[in-house]
């Protein structure tokens, strides 16, 4: 049995290792990290910035791509800089507070980037195959209820996660093989049973991304089905591209995220150096992709990136 003086409920801080067996390489590996996590912060803000001061940019597609644009400088924010702060001057120490409060924000803004994905596709249906009622059926009340409901559903969520940590106890062992907090690799510091908090963990991805990516899927079906009718190759093209584009995007976010979430579970077998760092990249391309593929290939948004561009060379 455990002595008294072994276990409390939890310690001050914690230790990150980084990537487990790639320490000497953190610095190298640190670079595309930090070049992905600065082109999600450019690209995301610079999105952002043209919606808002483009009105002819405030229609449901674009504020929906604003809510993905927040949420993935969120995202990526919540785990970036304390991750290469310790891979550039080896702080890693994270106090059990913070630790709290980065889970709380990747478990939330994950669960809120899942459903925007979900939005948009049900606005691409909506446009698509009910062209003539899309403002209508998608009007700013709505959109303002969608998102309200999708940042709802992450909060409460998420808030769990937290509580079932603070009432875990821990042994003396504080140090997390991992480069962020992570729920599953903190709760196997802990010293007591965790099949509550495996259970519930599973079971909200399983639902999350379960719900999510069913009715995106049903969307890009409708969606597919109205491409096929239409008239001329050159428009069934166009639209090909289109969702081949935003499919992309989709199943990447959703293949890492899975992988992460299979590989805590079951992967066993993984090694953890490789495990880690896919769970990174799932924090990282996203956002680093979503404002390319959502908002270069747009055409009214590289128009006015391009204008803006043009309008500051000629200053």
């Amino acid at each position: 049995m455990l002595s008294v003086n072994s276990t409390h409920r939890h310690p001050s801080a914690f230790i990150l290792i980084g990537i487990p067996g790639l320490e000497a390489a953190h610095i190298w590996i640190s670079i595309p990290f930090c070049l992905m996590y600065i082109m999600a912060c450019i690209g995301n803000c610079t999105v952002l910035y043209i919606i808002k001061t483009e009105r002819s940019l405030h229609e449901p597609m674009y504020y929906f791509l604003s809510m993905l644009a927040l949420t993935d400088l969120v995202l990526s924010t919540s785990v970036s800089p304390k991750m290469l702060a310790l891979f550039w001057f080896h702080s890693n120490e994270l106090l059990f507070e913070t630790c709290l409060f980065q889970m709380f924000f990747v478990h939330c803004f994950f669960s809120i980037e899942s459903g925007v994905f979900l939005a948009m596709a049900i606005d691409r249906y909506v446009a698509i195959c009910n062209p003539l009622r899309h403002l209508v059926i998608l009007s700013n009340s709505v959109i303002i209820r969608i998102g309200l409901v999708i940042l709802i559903r992450g909060v409460l969520l998420s808030i769990p996660f937290c509580l079932l940590l603070i009432r875990l106890p821990f042994c003396s062992n504080k140090v997390i093989m991992f480069s962020y907090c992570g729920y599953f690799a903190v709760t196997k510091l802990a010293c007591a049973d965790t099949l509550i908090d495996t259970v519930y963990g599973q079971t909200v991805a399983i639902l999350v991304v379960g719900f999510d990516v069913t009715f995106t899927v049903l969307s890009y079906v409708m969606i597919l089905r109205v491409v096929f009718r239409l008239p001329t190759w050159a428009a069934r093209l166009k639209a090909f591209s289109t969702c081949g584009s935003h499919i992309s995007v989709i199943l990447t976010f959703y293949i890492l995220a899975l992988f992460t979430f299979l590989t805590h579970s079951f992967g066993h077998s993984i090694p953890l150096h490789v495990h880690v760092i896919v769970s990174n990249l799932y924090l990282l391309l996203p956002p680093m992709f979503n404002p390319i593929i959502y908002g270069v290939k747009t055409k009214q948004i590289r128009s006015q990136l391009l204008a803006m561009l043009h309008f500051n060379r000629n200053k």
